[in-house]
This record gives structure tokens, sequence and C-alpha cells, in this order.
């Protein structure tokens, strides 16, 4: 028996490691049971780091376990470092948070399935495809917001995603080990506003250096006096 999960756990931290093939094993006739998975995820508390790196595999087990971190009480940090394709890209749609290494790949494409028998097995195969489909747009949608039919073509069409890419579309939140953007608090972009502040800023300096009226600021040659009365004329422009 094969399994696609370890969990981890410290004094400060619980780690869940999706390696490999979702469900290698049956994971209906409990080879793999999803009870046995279940009993591990609630077995501790607290907030819980999910590291992904799985090119996909059954999307019912994707499912149940997607709906079992949904479930979890703490919070769900994913973190692919690898790839989450498939059915695994289901799974990684259930963190709080999900940030990508910027050498990581998330995948997303229509389901597939084998198929015996007459005409009407393959309509049926036919009809469930459809409806296995929609059940993972929904979980792409809730992640993204994106529109069903954007998510649908981009499923048609095998999409493979960046780090950045899957940022920019809201399949993750972060790129792992980047430096957050700068904070912007202030915008100051019309001329008369930038004139006003450094006309307010201009008395402090001429007080602590105590320059001489007609004597220069600085190697210019420029004195207070005659700067004040070029912010003046850029002012009436």
């Amino acid at each position: 028996m094969h399994r696609f999960w370890n969990f981890e756990e410290t004094d400060t931290d619980r780690i869940l490691y999706l390696d490999g093939y979702i469900a290698p094993e049956s994971w209906f006739e409990d080879e793999i049971s999803p009870k046995e998975f279940k009993n591990e995820l609630e077995a501790g508390i607290g907030n819980i780091t999910v590291w992904v790196n799985s090119p996909g595999g059954d999307f019912f087990a994707a499912s149940q376990i997607y709906t079992m971190l949904k479930e979890y009480s703490g919070q769900v940090l994913v973190k692919i470092d690898g790839i989450a394709a498939s059915a695994a890209a289901v799974i990684a749609m259930a963190g709080d948070r999900v940030l990508m290494s910027p050498t990581a790949m998330l995948m997303i494409h229509n389901p597939s399935t084998f198929v015996w028998g007459e005409e009407s097995d393959m309509q049926k195969g036919i009809e469930m495809l459809s409806e296995v489909k929609e059940a993972i747009i929904n979980a792409f949608e809730a992640k993204t917001g994106l529109p069903r039919k954007q998510i649908a073509q981009m499923m048609d069409a095998e999409t493979w995603f960046s780090a950045n890419k899957a940022v920019d579309l809201g399949f993750a939140d972060e790129i792992l080990y980047s430096e957050p953007p700068p904070q912007v608090t202030d915008f100051m972009f019309d001329r008369v506003t930038v004139v006003n502040a450094l006309m307010r800023k201009l008395p402090a300096v001429k007080a602590q250096s105590k320059p001489v009226i007609n004597e220069p600021l600085n190697s210019s040659g420029v004195s207070y006096e005659q700067l004040i009365k070029r912010l003046e004329l850029i002012k009436g422009r």
C-alpha cells in the first residue's frame, strides 16, 4: 500500500505533505482509507500547512480531501513547491491562502475516464464527465472568482500556469520567497501640490541653515529668495 500523504507534527506546526499520484490504490475500497486520512487530519488542532507536489489522480478522492480541508477548524495554508496538476489543483483550491514557489506549476484540464460497453454506456460516460467538469469548475470559481465559461475554456485547452500567471488569475495568492510590494500611503502628482509641499518645507530649511538673504543655498548659486520666486512662477503657470 502506497500512501500519498504524510502528516508531520511539531510543537508549533502541523504540516501535511501531498506527494505523488492522488489515491494510487482504491480510495473507495479502503485500501487507502478516506477515514484514515480524516482521522489523521483531525487528530490535532491549530493551523496547518499543506505542501503539494502531485500530478493529479482520482478526482473523487481529491474532492473528499478538498472538502475535509475546507471543513478543518484551523487555517489552511497551501504551498505548491513542485506541481499541482489536475486533481491536485482541485485540492490546492481548499487553502485559505495558496502560495507557489517561483519555479512551481499549476495545471487544469478536463476530466477523463474509461468506459466500456454499448452506445448507451458511452453516452452515460459523456454525461458523467460533463457533471464532473462542473464540479471541478465549482472549486476553481470559488477560489478565483473567474467566469465559469472562462474556466471551462482553460480546462478544454489543458492550461499550464506559472506562479506569476496563477497569482494574476487568482488561482494562487502569493509567490514564495518574493519581496512584498512597497506600501504607498500618499500620492502627490499635480504640479501645484508638489510646489506647495516644497514651499511649506523651505522656511524650516532657512531657519536651520540661517542663510543670508542673498547667500546661495547650494552649489547651484540659487539663494533662498530666488528659489521662492521661481516656485511662485511655477505655481502660477
